[in-house]
């Protein structure tokens, strides 16, 4: 059994930053659950991620997503916006998925809004104590070109 589980880790963390289908990743990303926490800064008990070990061994690492843009400050090019696992219509934020199928997206340049799926690049980091923020983080991130 400890073999099985080892070649298993060892195949996935050698995939880490290759590309994988939309629901790959994003399969892997939901492997999460939450502890509640007072937040003295905002004076309520918050829902913290606490992230299974599949998703802890991406952290820092570079890895490439497929999602769809939510834009956050209109519909052009952004260096900062969210990518959502699912269309604009179905998102975290419409009620329609939880909050591991969105990331924030830091782009290294600003990236064009389009409702099409996207594929991006960049270093996923995870956050586990800032509710301020969403869970999954993507920095440096570059668009993939469509082949």
């Amino acid at each position: 059994m400890k073999k099985i589980i080892l070649i298993v880790s060892m195949i996935f963390t050698i995939s880490a930053g290759q590309a994988q289908d939309a629901g790959g990743l994003w399969k892997t990303l939901a492997d999460v659950t939450y502890k509640t926490k007072f937040d003295k800064m905002l004076g309520i008990d918050v829902n913290l991620p606490v992230f299974g070990k599949q998703v802890k061994v991406l952290d820092g690492k570079e890895i490439t997503v497929k999602g769809y843009i939510i834009p956050m400050e209109g519909y052009k090019g952004q260096e900062y916006f969210v990518l959502s696992q699912f269309p604009y219509n179905m998102c975290f934020f419409c009620g329609g998925a939880g909050p591991e199928t969105v990331m924030e997206v830091y782009a290294k340049s600003p990236i064009k809004y389009t409702t099409k799926m996207v594929t991006l690049k960049g270093k996923l980091l995870l956050n586990d104590d800032d509710a301020n923020k969403l869970m999954y983080m993507l920095t440096e991130a570059v668009l993939v070109p469509v082949k």
